[in-house]
């Protein structure tokens, strides 16, 4: 992997760029999309090209070692080609959703042994069998295994884990020493900075992950239900130490302002379950602020969805035709909302980075954020 950074914005830390893979570009900063089971929810993949049009996606570790398994990924040769996605894949380590299953899993230094959600079965993941499903699942970027700590977290639990989360990160590498990829291209190991909302872990967790010298790092376990404030601050501290030659992925991250005040900090990567949530739930993000598509006041608004006509959706239905969709309960609606959500997402991060590489990038956050922040 290569990563080539091309400008600075004079106001803030904001940066564009690009990371070139063997799977093509990404041009940074960048939204994923969220795939969780080989699928972005609701999304054909010719729609997901064509329309929305990402430069990688994201695919999920716990699912897909569950659900179709890895052997019938080994199979297929790879998720790329199961999925019928030609574009890059980052895959997460499992640890988040090991976090979420807090009443289903005993964490030891060997690793996590947890119950499977589906049929309750017992499964145990260590960085060395997550580094062998990933090269298995074979995304371009893959991260090392870690423990994601709940919020509010106390501080001696914190230290406890974000130095296990070291020690399993050095494992990770060790084990990947000694094995190649296996469908004949590359993949790469970003660690993660753990800490808690502790500035001094957070402090010590980004020096260590900048020593290891990995070709990209992540920062983790924010957007755990932290103010957005501290989450700010803890990712500050961290992209003040994370080498700046390197691509920095925020994780789980997260609302549309979120997205740009982090922008602002630092961060070149994101991906969130937001907008194809949120989008089943009937809420559009949109550059002048948030609708709830199930509102009385759509009812007879048969405006397109979006003047500013991103994706075919946002030209072809009308606001009072998806309310419609949503009060019968019609799946079509829901795939039409997050068709919008994403072609937004990823135009928001568009514009970012030419107003970046233009050296305005400040006064159109400012102005955008403000705008964004409105119900409508």
């Amino acid at each position: 992997m290569k990563f080539d950074l091309l400008s600075t914005d004079a106001g803030s830390k904001a940066r564009a760029g690009t990371i070139t893979t063997d799977h093509g570009k990404i041009e940074t900063p960048i939204f994923m999309p969220v795939g969780t089971v080989a699928s972005v929810k609701g999304v054909h993949q010719r729609e997901l090209k064509e329309e929305i049009n990402p430069d990688i996606i994201l695919g999920n570790t716990y699912h897909l070692y569950l659900r179709p398994q890895t052997e019938i990924l080994k199979k297929a040769g790879g998720l790329h080609k199961f999925m019928n996605w030609d574009r890059n894949i980052l895959t997460d380590s499992g640890g988040y959703q090991v976090y979420s299953l807090s009443a289903r899993r005993k964490i030891k230094e060997e690793g996590v042994k947890f119950k499977s959600h589906i049929d309750g079965s017992y499964h145990t993941f260590t960085p060395e069998n997550v580094m062998e499903i990933q090269r298995a699942i074979g995304a371009d970027i893959i991260m090392a295994f870690d423990e994601c700590t709940p919020y509010p977290c106390d501080y001696k639990y914190a230290k406890r884990s974000m130095h296990m989360t070291h020690r399993w990160l050095d494992r990770c590498v060790n084990h990947l020493e000694k094995v190649d990829p296996l469908y004949g291209f590359n993949q790469t190991l970003f660690p993660i900075v753990q800490g808690s909302t502790y500035k001094d872990l957070r402090k010590q967790s980004a020096e260590y992950i900048a020593s290891v010298g990995a070709e990209g790092n992540a920062i983790g376990g924010l957007s755990v239900g932290e103010p957005a404030e501290e989450m700010y601050a803890m990712t500050e501290v961290v992209t003040e130490i994370l080498p700046e030659d390197k691509p920095r992925y925020l994780m789980g991250v997260g609302t549309p302002i979120n997205i740009l005040e982090n922008i602002a900090l630092g961060v070149d990567m994101f991906d969130c379950v937001m907008p194809t949530r949120n989008a089943r739930n009937g809420m559009l993000f949109t550059a002048h602020g948030t609708i709830n598509i199930k509102n009385k006041k759509w009812e007879d608004d048969f405006s397109p969805i979006d003047e500013m006509g991103i994706t075919f959706v946002d030209r072809e239905y009308s606001k009072a035709y998806v309310r419609h969709l949503f009060s019968v309960n019609e799946l079509l609606g829901k795939q039409i909302a997050t068709i919008h959500n994403l072609g937004f997402y990823l135009w928001l991060v568009r514009e970012a980075r030419k107003h970046i590489l233009a050296g305005d990038f400040t006064t159109w956050k400012n102005m955008m954020v403000k705008q964004m922040d409105k119900r409508l």
